[in-house]
């Protein structure tokens, strides 16, 4: 990745992104598409640090209205620019299916998300579609004044006072989230670095958060990349695919593979119906 400033915007370039492929793909829900003059542009938050991306053309894009020190400090981070994709995706290739799958949407990250973001969203993506998950966590913040809440704001409220939501059965599992949170009982930072099985029993202790929240919540929220959310598109894929077992070269970033694969199996599942 490099990158450029051009009065108050930084010019990057970088070939293994996309934004509609990255933004738009079910891993962060605060991204919302907007009309513009260019390639695709989106407006959203990473917790409360705001920001505008357009994409120009392939591999170049504008970050508009933010600061050397911002784009440093939050956005290098944010999109995963210090990890080179490219190899990534090389190492990938040596199975069949992944780069079959590389080749089809390559321009995916992995969004590094702040964790308590990420598991008050999941939690709220149950049984969901995107643009009722995107519906809620709109109302959530607006009830902030724009902001997501912090912990301790969000166990202030109950199953009652989040009725405002309109999120059904997630509502009580969104005040037991905060309290244990607030009270300490679930540290997110120190779960973070947990060896991986003990993470997952951590998080399960929250209610509502079963396996796949849990995975969802490692790999976006926590950047554990040996965390893999398994669905029903990925079920059929391993079950296709992999009978055998997942391929041991992908297993340490089996969470990004898992990007690739998500997509490419929906896209040739949809193209067969």
């Amino acid at each position: 990745m490099d990158y450029e400033i051009k009065g108050n915007n930084i010019i990057v370039s970088e070939n293994d992104l996309d934004l509609d492929e990255t933004l738009d793909c079910g891993q962060a829900f605060r991204w919302k598409k907007i009309s513009s003059d260019y390639e695709c542009t989106y407006t959203g938050s990473f917790f409360n640090d705001k920001l505008t991306v357009s994409q120009t053309s392939k591999g170049s894009f504008i970050f508009h209205n933010t600061n050397e020190n911002d784009f440093i400090s939050k956005w290098i981070r944010y999109f995963d620019f210090e990890t080179d994709y490219s190899e990534l995706k090389r190492c990938f290739s040596e199975d069949e299916t992944l780069a079959k799958a590389c080749s089809f949407a390559g321009g995916i990250r992995l969004l590094r998300q702040n964790s308590w973001e990420c598991l008050i969203s999941f939690i709220i993506s149950q049984n969901n579609n995107i643009p009722r998950i995107k519906g809620i966590i709109d109302r959530l913040c607006e009830n902030y004044d724009g902001r997501f809440p912090s912990i301790n704001e969000l166990s202030l409220e109950n199953a009652d006072t989040l009725s405002y939501l309109r999120s059904g059965f997630r509502a009580k599992y969104l005040e037991d989230a905060a309290i244990k949170a607030a009270s300490g009982e679930i540290n997110l930072d120190a779960i973070a670095a947990l060896p991986i099985d003990d993470a997952r029993s951590a998080l399960k202790r929250i209610k509502g958060v079963g396996p796949k929240v849990a995975e969802c919540v490692l790999l976006f929220g926590m950047y554990r990349t040996e965390a893999f959310p398994v669905d029903v598109w990925i079920k059929r894929v391993l079950a296709q695919y992999y009978p055998d077992g997942f391929p041991e070269l992908a297993k340490s970033s089996a969470g990004i593979a898992q990007q690739y694969l998500f997509h490419y199996i929906r896209s040739i599942s949809s193209q067969n119906e």
